[in-house]
């Protein structure tokens, strides 16, 4: 039979006899961990290049104030320092009767005290309403991440479906997301196999990039149809107007995400790509002119891609190329108006491309 896993407390005491004494009112109830000074409880709640693993971490720090070396209020302010160790609470462990001392520690982020000699039943209430407080803010927060998720995908699958109904509405296929989507993968997985765009993209978010490669042209909806859908060559007006969709497409996301945390890199990209996607190489692309590795990854990915299916693509004003015209097309604007390196790339993996067309063309 299994039994449920006892919360940990860390007991940081450079007398042993206090922690024996600790350990002897709670190790009934929970695992106690000891550290004898406040180097041993860094090496506890820290390795050396970061931080131990979440499930080894304490649900309450017991910390001796006045120690040898590294004293209890420096071990607070690491602790609370910490993005992983912040939400730990700290009882301080002291003989004083001081409020100065005492105010000194709340202020910097002490939870309670615990005062010498123990009194067994104190220790026992003031550590499980922190274990239980412990438990309550770890539940919010899981609420809090799994509620902002939820809203985070209603947004992407509303942004999906505009994106799709943009498609149909430019008397396209819904399948030109598709294809880009596929398209927009088969490069970043060409990418990662080389070592420049590993490294670039070590960081990133691939999982969200890819996915947002679908809004490139949601701006779209901003277009009236009598540009928009006009099957012969554009004026300059008129093409003036098209270009607009880049910045309507920018401030269409860039709305969606003051109602959603800064750090949503789905919108992140989204915004990069609706914005910087006819951005040209040599820097004679718009809306906002960037040159070369200023424009961001997301938008060097999707212009190439974007081109590519177009090429490949019927359109009302012009009949489908044929895969290998296209690639001659990409390959001209090599280093011009696209990143070299990706031309590069998708002529190497023509074939990947060849076949997503023929799977999902119109």
């Amino acid at each position: 039979m299994s039994t449920s896993k006892k919360d940990i407390i860390l007991i940081v005491d450079d007398i042993e006899i206090n922690r024996i004494i600790l350990r002897e009112i709670l190790g009934d109830e929970y695992d106690i961990i000891e550290a004898g000074s406040g180097d041993e409880a860094y090496r506890v709640l820290y390795k050396e290049d970061g931080i131990a693993p979440a499930d080894t971490l304490p649900t309450v720090v017991l910390l001796d104030i006045k120690m040898p070396g590294i004293d209890g209020f420096e071990v607070l302010e690491t602790i609370k320092n910490n993005k992983h160790t912040t939400h730990i609470p700290v009882l301080f462990i002291t003989a004083e009767d001081d409020d100065k001392t005492e105010s000194r520690g709340l202020i910097a982020g002490a939870a309670d005290y615990i005062t010498k000699p123990f009194n067994s039943d104190i220790v026992k209430a003031r550590v499980i309403n922190f274990v239980n407080l412990s438990r309550y803010s770890n539940q919010l927060e899981e609420l809090v991440i799994e509620k902002t998720a939820e809203v985070t995908k209603t947004y992407e699958s509303t942004l999906e479906v505009l994106a799709t109904i943009i498609e149909y509405r430019n008397l396209e296929s819904g399948l030109h997301i598709r294809r880009t989507t596929l398209l927009t993968e088969a490069l970043i997985t060409a990418m990662l196999e080389t070592e420049k765009y590993r490294n670039l993209l070590q960081n990133e978010n691939i999982p969200s990039l890819i996915k947002a490669s679908a809004l490139h042209d949601i701006g779209k909806i901003g277009i009236p149809d009598n540009v928009l859908l006009k099957p012969g060559k554009l004026t300059p007006e008129e093409f003036d107007i098209v270009k607009t969709h880049t910045s309507i497409g920018n401030s269409i996301v860039k709305s969606i995400s003051e109602r959603l945390p800064d750090d949503d890199q789905y919108l992140k990209y989204s915004g990069e790509i609706c914005h910087h996607h006819h951005e040209r190489w040599d820097g004679k692309g718009y809306p906002t002119g960037l040159k070369g590795e200023e424009i961001p990854i997301s938008a060097r990915i999707l212009s190439v891609v974007d081109v590519y299916d177009a090429l490949v693509s019927p359109r009302c004003y012009k009949p489908p190329f044929s895969h290998q015209a296209s690639l001659d097309i990409i390959s001209e604007g090599r280093g011009t108006q696209f990143d070299p390196h990706l031309v590069d790339l998708i002529i190497e993996n023509a074939d990947q491309f060849k076949a997503i067309e023929e799977k999902y063309g119109d």
